[in-house]
């Protein structure tokens, strides 16, 4: 696959209500698996980038996980500058990330276009 969705984990599931602080990494393993079905019918490659106690969320057929050491956002922005030109989009409402990624290239969309309410 040439286009690549770079997924913001920290802020998709941070935009939906339902508990994410009593179990982030509960809640990230949940935003894994929802865009495994979402590269497929997309038809693009899937890196999901957690932080924080979300480290560590394994990845799956369909969705590479990366567990970022220090900033989710720096290692959104190396992994969008590593991609060689690959057509890419960046997932989240980061209004300084989406300029960082940006001057990269990277298009960016909201985080309901992977996560939406259900």
């Amino acid at each position: 696959m040439s286009e690549v969705l770079v997924v913001d984990g920290a802020n998709v599931v941070g935009s939906v209500p339902d508990g994410w602080w009593r179990d982030r990494r509960g809640a990230a393993e949940r935003l894994r698996d929802r865009l495994v079905g979402y590269g497929e019918r997309a038809g693009v490659e899937v890196i999901l980038v957690v932080e924080g106690a979300a480290r560590g969320v394994a990845s799956v057929p369909g969705v590479r996980v990366e567990s970022a050491e220090g900033s989710g956002d720096d290692h959104i922005v190396g992994v969008v500058a590593g991609l060689d030109g690959r057509v890419c989009t960046v997932v989240t409402a980061d209004r300084e990330l989406r300029s960082r990624v940006a001057e990269l290239g990277a298009s960016c969309v909201g985080p309901r276009t992977v996560y939406g309410s259900g």
